[in-house]
Parts: structure tokens; sequence; C-alpha cells
């Protein structure tokens, strides 16, 4: 087992003919703590995993897995664990003897077969047939896959896609644990109030560039700024007096409302003076997803349009 457990991309770049899929991206992955690795559709994410794991050549910059690039590993399957495409398996082949063809492959003993398929919660299933499984049962048969040489490092790609709400929690408090053991764990997801609850890092990164490379904490705490979160059944009283004022006011609900650019003491006296009741005040706190959509804003490459006020005639529509 490496005793180097990070995970680094050193000015990593691919281009598929005139298009850039990833562009000098660097960055690094320690052990000890779970990277959320993000980005919209077409950021590149997928692309960057496949060349840290050998799947791809960078066309510039190098990839490396505790030190050298996994081609290089001389013990891959006990050095990193990786979940790209829990599809690959064969309908045919019972969930045991998919994980014994594995450890075979790599020497490992029977008995790890058995511990991992118990890990993942999948020992009652062993000996059913792939095809049958669902897709939550084909995530943690996957997962189960990249814990069977009880590597350092683990790279995951949407984990909990497919998952029950059992199974979220499940994997939630699983990758915790991992990265309290010391262990290296890297997660792509698009899931961003999962990463919210898991994630003590966040690497983001838009048209294969890197956009954040933050805390979880810091960056929420960071998007929060000085916004205050207000609730009041005379929504449409509160903007007009509080825009009034020269605060920024957002909707975020029904009754519900961010300020910026004015304190609470401030707010409170304006509604105050005009009679308009309210049933909270407090300072806002960014969800991981606000962060998200502010800083991939401009990074977007397929965004739907807003619906239009206007119904189309019966002859438009036809």
């Amino acid at each position: 087992m490496t005793t180097d457990m990070t995970i680094e991309a050193r000015a990593l770049s691919k281009r598929y003919g005139g298009t850039v899929a990833v562009d000098a991206l660097s960055f690094s992955v320690r052990p000890g703590r779970v990277t959320g690795f993000v980005g919209p559709n077409g950021a590149g994410k997928s692309t960057t995993l496949r060349m840290m794991l050998g799947l791809d050549s960078p066309d510039g910059g190098e990839a490396l897995i505790g030190g050298r690039a996994y081609a290089r590993l001389d013990d891959p399957l006990g050095t990193v664990g990786a979940l790209l495409d829990c599809e690959a398996l064969h309908p045919g082949r019972r969930a045991r003897d998919h994980l014994l063809w594995l450890a075979h492959y790599s020497g490992l003993p029977a008995r790890r077969v058995d511990h991992v398929l118990d890990q993942v919660g999948l020992a009652p299933a062993a000996r059913k047939r792939t095809g049958g499984f669902s897709l939550g049962m084909r995530q943690r048969l996957g997962i189960a896959a990249a814990l069977l040489g009880d590597p350092p490092i683990l790279i995951l790609d949407e984990p909990v896609n497919g998952l029950d709400p059992e199974g979220i929690q499940w994997i939630r408090q699983f990758l915790k644990g991992l990265a309290a053991d010391g262990r290296t764990v890297l997660v792509s997801s698009h899931l961003m109030s999962e990463l919210q609850d898991t994630a003590d890092h966040l690497v983001v990164i838009g048209r294969g560039r890197l956009l954040a490379d933050t805390d979880v904490g810091e960056l929420l705490a960071e998007v929060s700024g000085a916004r205050l979160a207000l609730r009041t059944a005379r929504r449409a009283d509160a903007m007009t007096v509080l825009t009034g004022a020269g605060a920024t006011v957002a909707v975020t609900g029904a009754d519900s409302l961010t300020v910026t650019g004015l304190a609470a003491e401030q707010v409170t006296a304006l509604l105050g003076a005009r009679n308009i009741p309210f049933s909270e005040l407090a300072r806002h706190r960014a969800t991981l997803e606000e962060a998200y959509m502010e800083l991939t804003a401009d990074m977007t490459q397929f965004r739907a349009q807003e619906p239009s006020s206007q119904v189309p005639s019966s002859q438009e529509a036809s």
C-alpha cells in the first residue's frame, strides 16, 4: 500500500478534435477528508477522472495517484478503488462471482469478497444474478468492487445515483467513515444537497478550468455574506419598502426573501414603520447549491429558456 495518498492533477489538458475538454487543470485531493468534484455538464469531470485512472491519455500535464501515474502503480487495486460505471456488469453473473473474478485477478482471498459484500449491505443478495439488480444495488456492487483491495484512495463518480433514501444515508456516513480512517476520497456528483452533508472540501470546474478549490464551510460563509433571510406574509409590500431604502431583495419562496444592503435593525425599523408583519429575520445561510450556481453561472453549456409569460394562440400552438 502506498504511503502517499494524494491525488493530483498538474496542468492536466485534453482535447477532442477542436473541443478543449480539460484546460491546464491543477488541483490536489488530500487524505482525511471527502472532496466533492463538481461542475456543469460538459465541464470535463468525467474526462478528468478517466485520465486519473489511465483510461484516457492527457495531451498535456499529468494525473498522479499517490505520486505516480496510474499505469505505473505496482498494485492498482490495492492503491486506488474506483467507481465510474456501475453498468459494467455481466447480467448473468452472480454478485459474489463478479467480485471473486476481480479478487482472483488481483490475488485477493475469497474472504475479502465476503467482507466487502457485507460492508455495502449486499450479503443477502450475494448469489443473485446482477441482471435482476436495481440501479441502487448495482451502485452498491460497484462500491464493493472499489473497496475490494482495501485501497487508501477512492474515486467515485455519482455514488448516490439510484440509491433510495436509506441508501443515500448509508453512503453519506460510509464516505465520512472512510475519510475519518485517513483515506483520500474524491466524489464526483451533481447532487449539491448530498455533498453539502458529506463533503469537507470542494473542487469546482467549468469548461475544463478550475473555478474553485475551497473548504465547504468557508465557501458557504463567503456566499452567505451579509444577506438576511426574511419571512413575511406581505412579501410584495416588504419588497417595495426595502428596495425603496436601497436594499437588494430576492424572492426565495412564497413568503420568503433574502435582503442584502441593510442591517437587521434597519429592516426591522422599516417594516415596523409600515406595519408590515414578519415571522422571521435572520442571517441567511447559503446552501451549497446556491454557492455552486454562483460559481458556475457563466459556465453552463446547456440552459433552458425562461418560461414565456404569454400564452400562445391556438394557431401558434398548432
